[in-house]
């Protein structure tokens, strides 16, 4: 076999292949050390000179007029203080999701390119729609770290296939597979900030005992201890710390002292709120001054069309919303301080992308108390959440604000998260940072970006090259392109000259100053049409240049024109695995209905023992739609024993068998919505026993109900019905706890973390058609 070349410097940088050869003694040996050259060591790989630290934060589910950097009504002092120091970019783009942008991110490809067409939770088994990161799209942290930098990563992780979350693995695609050598966080969409499920590396990591814990304040003091830790023990060497706290994506949760911050500042409704961004947004000139305000977006209801009670409801959600994103913002400014305090501070680039995509439109047209309602394809009414006006940011609920307050927080664009045809979800603020480098102190950056031109940007700025193969695999050329010219001239013309936008459907083009737009489904609906035609889109044309908001369509005065970015967006689909659209909705979250890879196999049963916390759903038995039943042997102290036997799920929805005050009981958390309990009357005695729960599908589709009966050593103890049943998903984020309820509670008649007061011998589960 032929051998490989060796790897070689790119324009006089780092090696092309990684990693380097390993280290061979070249000096003379002899017989003995005594007559032999002098021993040598490998020597640890030195970092481009001059390379600087690196902080990448990226938010989460953030409009372009939020915060009030870029003109919105959250303040966000961290931003606005690496603006006045860094500069400000005001037409950076992202994907219109969470997954696709993260990958596109960390690995400077399209999101296509790297499988990442969405969530990880709606993969299918195109190429690309997998959400399997390939090989041959290395990340920035790998690169990075066998260049001489040390790495982390702190927050979401929404990037590793389900069924590989789990304790046996793989863990080739977690954070620390992928080139970070630290990782502290979550690998999932959303989160519980009150009562998380937390990895430090890949071990899970126990709940807090802290009454006041919060997962944003925790993020930001890992984030802080990792910095000053490893600039105490390697002060040279440079370090790329990536920070993407769960922020503002549901739930919405906060402190309430934050919250109440707030108090009556959006009385005035969302279309008022459009107007006085749009006017700050000029003020501050990151909106040119002709900028219009585009027309609220179709389906969209007005402020004023609102009865009294609608609008004490949503004037609250968004309360707890700005507390929530000025919160993170506070936090983050404890991580740059925390970065400015280092010896060489200055030398420190400083990226803050405020989201990865735009607001979220996903709590519906109403508002949520539960955003796994809308995973499952179910509206929620105002009139139910109201009764919860008073618990909305807390740990009972995971709650999200109404679609109008998204689009609100996306002025002076269309649109919301998903619709990646428009600006509303994808245009996000970006600022930079970097005290020895930017001389434009306070600058505005206008040129047309991509977030897979943040890793060619990092690569040319550290001085590092591109790998055409790493760890034996060839790369995929990068697809973005860098934007260090930009940090030293804002006249610079964009070098972007085409991007492709495609998410559910929603597609857009962007080409030399022209943006072709066909949204095709609104975020909040749930269910789609099955014979939707993509050839019958009706697609808009916009010219950027005069009209920065996309307010004025020009489809019917130029056809031609429209016809070009349509054809080319084809061609652009076709090269980076767009191919083919799928516009399901809902029924994608259902892994077993789309055949993901499954560690459950065709097995029909499975035997747990105590010890088994956080097992993600993925992992587990589908229990959806079908017959089951919990079989678990115990033995009990004395007969006020209590605690969770099993669990799977949280406030969002599950089920939960546990005893209380030695009383064998059932829950089954429909959605949040209501929580069927099936009690014995008698505690039972010290001693072995056997417990069942019997579930009897009713059949005929999905969600349906069925027969719940319980048992204590064969003796029926309770029974009864669950009229319906969770359809699609029993959780966003947890999983299956066996002799403890880890992350949040499934009832609320318990403290957590309720662990069981007796011994757990096993738990056998039993699925049947």
């Amino acid at each position: 076999m032929a051998s490989k070349s060796p790897a070689k410097p790119a324009n006089g940088s780092t090696p092309d292949i990684l990693p380097r050869p390993d280290f061979h003694f070249t000096g003379e040996v002899g017989r003995t050390y005594q007559d032999s050259d002098p021993a040598q060591f490998p020597q640890p790989v030195q970092p481009p000179k001059g390379a600087p630290n690196i902080v990448l934060i990226l938010l989460d589910d953030v409009g372009f007029g939020q915060f009030s950097t870029f003109g919105g009504g959250v303040p966000s002092p961290t931003m606005d203080r690496l603006a006045k120091e860094g500069v400000r970019f005001n037409c950076f783009h992202t994907t219109a999701l969470c997954s696709p942008t993260r990958a596109a991110l960390i690995t400077g490809r399209n999101h296509h390119s790297t499988s990442f067409a969405g969530i990880t939770e709606v993969a299918t088994g195109y190429d690309g729609y997998c959400c399997v990161l390939p090989k041959d799209c290395g990340t920035v942290g790998e690169v990075l770290r066998q260049n001489g930098y040390m790495t982390a990563w702190v927050g979401k992780n929404h990037n590793t296939p389900t069924w590989e979350t789990s304790a046996a693995g793989p863990f080739d695609r977690w954070a620390n597979g992928l080139g970070f050598d630290y990782f502290y966080g979550f690998n999932a969409g959303d989160m519980n900030h009150w009562n998380p499920l937390l990895f430090e590396n890949r071990d899970l990591v126990p709940a807090s005992d802290d009454p006041d814990y919060h997962l944003t304040e925790d993020l930001a003091d890992k984030a802080v201890a990792w910095v000053r830790k490893v600039k105490a023990i390697a002060p040279d060497k440079p370090f790329f710390l990536y920070v993407a706290p769960g922020a503002t994506h549901a739930p919405h949760q906060a402190p309430k002292e934050w919250i109440d911050r707030f108090k009556g500042q959006f009385d005035m409704g969302w279309d008022a709120y459009r107007e006085q961004t749009l006017e700050r947004q000029k003020k501050l000139g990151v909106v040119p001054k002709e900028t219009k305000l585009t027309e609220r977006s179709k389906g969209l209801p007005a402020w004023e069309g609102l009865n009294a009670d609608q609008k004490r409801l949503y004037a609250r959600m968004m309360e707890v919303f700005a507390g929530y994103g000025a919160q993170v913002d506070d936090a983050m400014g404890r991580v740059v301080d925390a970065v400015k305090a280092l010896p060489d501070a200055d030398n420190t680039l400083i990226i803050y992308i405020a989201g990865d995509n735009g607001s979220s439109a996903e709590g519906g047209l109403e508002g949520s108390l539960n955003e796994n309602m809308f995973f499952n394809g179910f509206p929620e009414k105002w009139q139910d959440n109201l009764k919860a006006i008073d618990e909305l940011g807390g740990p009972k609920h995971f709650n999200h604000f109404p679609s109008s307050w998204a689009h609100a927080m996306n002025t002076p664009f269309q649109w919301t998260k998903q619709v990646a045809s428009h600006f509303g979800g994808t245009r996000n603020p970006m600022i930079i940072s970097w005290p020895d480098r930017i001389k434009d102190k306070g600058g505005l950056r206008e040129q047309f970006l991509h977030t897979i031109d943040i890793v060619p940007t990092l690569y040319e700025l550290c001085g590092v090259t591109a790998p055409r193969e790493l760890n034996g695999v060839p790369q995929k050329p990068i697809e973005g392109i860098s934007f260090a010219f930009a940090l030293d001239d804002a006249d610079a013309p964009t070098r972007r000259r085409t991007q492709y936008f495609e998410l559910g459907c929603n597609r857009g083009l962007y080409h030399d100053g022209w943006m072709a737009s066909a949204p095709s489904f609104a975020p909040w609906e749930a269910v789609r049409d099955e014979n939707w035609n993509p050839d019958n889109a009706v697609w808009e044309l916009y010219k950027l240049d005069g009209d920065f908001s996309q307010a004025v369509d020009l489809a019917a005065e130029n056809p031609d024109k429209l016809r070009e970015l349509q054809d080319l967006w084809w061609v652009e689909a076709a090269k980076y695995n767009v191919l083919p659209l799928d516009w399901r909705a809902g029924i994608r979250m259902n892994a077993e209905l789309m055949g993901r890879p499954s560690l459950v196999g065709k097995r029909s049963s499975v035997t747990y023992h105590e010890g088994m916390v956080g097992l993600p759903d993925a992992a587990c038995l589908p229990m959806l739609n079908k017959s089951w039943k919990i079989s678990a042997e115990v033995d009990l102290p004395d007969d006020h024993a209590e605690g969770m036997i099993v669990t799977q799920g949280g406030s969002e929805g599950g089920y939960g068998l546990y005893l209380k005050d030695g009383r064998p009981t059932f829950v089954y958390n429909y959605l949040g919505q209501e929580r069927p309990t099936f009690a014995a009357e008698e505690p039972l005695p010290a001693g072995d026993h056997r417990l069942e729960v019997e579930f009897d599908y009713d059949g005929g589709g999905m969600g349906k109900g069925g027969k719940v009966t319980v048992k204590a050593d064969g003796k029926k103890v309770a029974q009864g019905r669950l009229e319906r049943t969770v359809p699609v998903q029993f959780s966003i984020c947890e999983g299956l706890d066996v002799g403890m309820d880890n992350g949040s509670a499934v009832d609320w008649t318990y403290q957590l973390p309720f662990a069981f007061t007796g011994r757990i011998d096993r738990v056998d589960v039993e699925i049947r058609p």
